[in-house]
């Protein structure tokens, strides 16, 4: 039975480290010295050297460093294709001119690196590195680190207690891969307390609720600028947080395997296409970051477009006006009329559809063209021109997330200055050509099955509203407390169902008369009271729709889909669809809990939905 001894200190004011060595003999041999004058920590066996100092590491002989993958990071496309792969693993001395392709190693494996770059290249808040001592290793370096990572570099890759830094299981699953009794296993585990202080507070407050109050989102800034965590740090932690959510990891980890079959196949066909366009919806209910799909296409497309070789139509037209117009003119501005501005806007829109990033790859082009032609002596008004362009555009991003959130997401925060800007946004749309801004932003949306019921009343509010101020009989205070009231009551409605659910599923009968749901409504009304959920009595609309969708909900999982999926009867399915007021998001998570809990085929679900959304 092997024995291991840790070392525990700080490294400096935010480093921590544990440094830790098994082996059969660990108790009988110094593994460590301490420097105090140098303040170095230095870990050693025969042929091995690693040094803790105050500003980061060093090292020699064998090992490497693994730590677990954050979202989002570049990863091999050997290692993103295999889901069981959770680990990053650099050995020292190792080569590879192709990032598929075979590994070299070398004897040349010493090396030191900074705390900073350590927590920036790998892992945030916890990084690993190891070297071994065994006398069946070979003599040269290069060989020893071939076979360490045939001994355990598949191991490393896979296991969860990296992720989870369970040491004791860890050390428990290496040292026997060694198979040497007499070999020693050094493991130095490095921590960055204040990116983990920041990640465990920003975990506690969105695994709550998946959201960020504007309170909470205070304490993080202020727990930022005390700690001085940059903003990259910052960005890649909570992304790395909000994908380990378990509702948000579904979602992204399907994305991810749809994306690995069509980059399999070299195309992705229209019921993939269907499939990916439904979770990026979804997600935007779900309130997951964009940012987390935008990744994995770049990852696993690497720059091919996998959709159709030929150039989209949308993507001509584009081209053509800057190629054209924009970089082969002088006096742009002029040229760039209204016409040719909506053409890029409608373009930018098809292509935020389709996924396709050629649209923003052309504007960059056009934008270092620019500055090319003015650093040649063009005259400098091309510049005013391509602004021109970058400002519709970004009123375009501007409007259409602000929209986008108000339709699918609950609790968004619209104030007064928000909806003044819309309206601003609005009149410059509208000035390309009437109706525009309808068109750009509303016609499709209100076609969309998954807009669901409050989505659509806050939509159809600001429109409204907006209209009101322009003709002077309404104001935008109005508006915003319209929006807000809106924005509670959806609020209430969350929070009344999530009781009230389970209640009505599991005891049905009990809450069938009038007298049962009165009681039923004031023991809900108490408890959330208790919990300082509400603070005055819920309104009888809201109880009642309530009591009305979950009895509908009833009907569906125990009557109809049982006979939907029996007679493979589509019709039925949407007729639900349409008549029950349901939101499409609602009842397709009623069926995929319906799927699983009967542990059913989900391509058969996929075959029913096909072609209704």
């Amino acid at each position: 039975m092997h024995k291991d001894i840790r070392l525990h200190g700080q490294a400096a004011e935010h480093i921590e480290y544990f440094a830790m060595v098994a082996g059969m003999e660990a108790c009988q041999r110094y593994f460590f010295n301490i420097a105090q004058e140098e303040n170095q920590v230095r870990i050693f066996s025969p042929g091995n050297e690693f040094i803790i100092a105050s500003e980061g590491i060093s090292y020699q002989g064998n090992g490497g460093f693994f730590c677990e993958y954050m979202f989002g990071v570049d990863q091999p496309s050997s290692d993103i294709a295999k889901p069981e792969i959770i680990n990053r693993l650099v050995m020292y001395g190792a080569r590879s001119d192709d990032a598929a392709g075979p590994i070299s190693f070398s004897d040349r494996t010493n090396g030191r690196e900074s705390y900073d770059n350590i927590f920036f290249e790998g892992n945030a808040v916890c990084n690993y590195f190891f070297f071994v001592h065994s006398s069946q290793l070979s003599r040269k370096v290069k060989n020893q680190q071939e076979e360490l990572v045939r001994k355990i570099g598949k191991l490393i890759k896979r296991s969860e207690s990296v992720g989870q830094e369970r040491d004791d299981a860890l050390i428990g699953e290496l040292f026997p891969l060694l198979n040497d009794e007499s070999a020693q296993l050094f493991v130095i585990k490095l921590i960055n307390r204040h990116h983990r202080e920041y990640r465990e507070l920003f975990r506690q407050y969105y695994f709550r609720s998946k959201k960020i109050s504007d309170d909470n989102f205070t304490h993080l800034i202020k727990l930022a600028a005390d700690n001085r965590i940059d903003r990259y740090q910052q960005e890649r932690m909570r992304i790395d947080v909000m994908y380990r959510h378990p509702a948000n990891k579904r979602i992204v980890d399907e994305y991810r395997t749809i994306l690995l079959a069509c980059n399999a196949k070299g195309e992705v066909s229209h019921l993939d296409n269907a499939r990916l366009t439904r979770l990026k919806t979804l997600s935007v209910r779900n309130k997951i970051p964009g940012a987390l799909f935008y990744t994995l296409d770049e990852m696993l497309k690497k720059g091919r477009n996998l959709v159709n070789q030929e150039e989209q139509d949308y993507i001509a037209a584009t081209r053509q006006v800057l190629e054209g117009i924009f970089l082969r003119e002088k006096d742009i501005v002029s040229l760039i009329n209204r016409d040719d501005m909506l053409a890029l806007i409608r373009s930018k829109k098809m292509a935020m559809e389709n996924r396709d990033h050629t649209f923003d790859q052309l504007m960059l082009d056009a934008s270092k063209d620019c500055d090319e032609k003015i650093r040649d002596g063009a005259d400098p008004s091309l510049l005013d021109g391509f602004s021109y362009v970058i400002t519709y555009l970004d009123r375009f991003d501007s409007v259409s997330n602000m929209i986008s959130q108000l339709a699918f997401m609950e609790n968004v925060k619209i104030d007064e200055e928000m909806l003044r800007g819309l309206l601003e946004h609005r009149a410059a749309f509208d000035n390309l050509m009437q109706g525009s801004f309808e068109e750009l932003f509303i016609r499709e949306l209100f076609e969309n099955a998954y807009l669901g019921r409050f989505g659509r009343l806050k939509v159809r509010t600001l429109l409204d509203g907006l209209d009101a101020v322009e003709a002077r009989t309404g104001t935008i205070e109005e508006l915003n407390r319209r929006l807000l009231e809106i924005d509670h009551e959806e609020r209430i409605s969350l929070i009344l169902y999530e009781q009230v659910r389970d209640r009505i599923r599991n005891f049905y009968s009990k809450f069938a008369t009038k007298a049962d749901q009165e009681a039923l409504r004031r023991e809900v009304t108490e408890e959330l009271k208790t919990k300082r959920s509400i603070t005055s009595d819920i309104p009888d609309n809201v109880f009642n729709e309530t009591i009305i969708t979950i009895k509908k909900e009833v009907m569906y999982l125990h009557t109809l889909l049982p006979s939907i999926i029996a007679d493979r009867n589509i019709g039925l399915r949407e007729d639900f669809l349409t008549n029950s007021g349901l939101d499409r998001f609602y009842v397709e998570e009623l069926e995929r809990e319906y799927y699983e809990k009967n542990d059913m085929d989900m391509e058969e679900l996929y075959q029913i939905r096909k072609g209704l959304s």
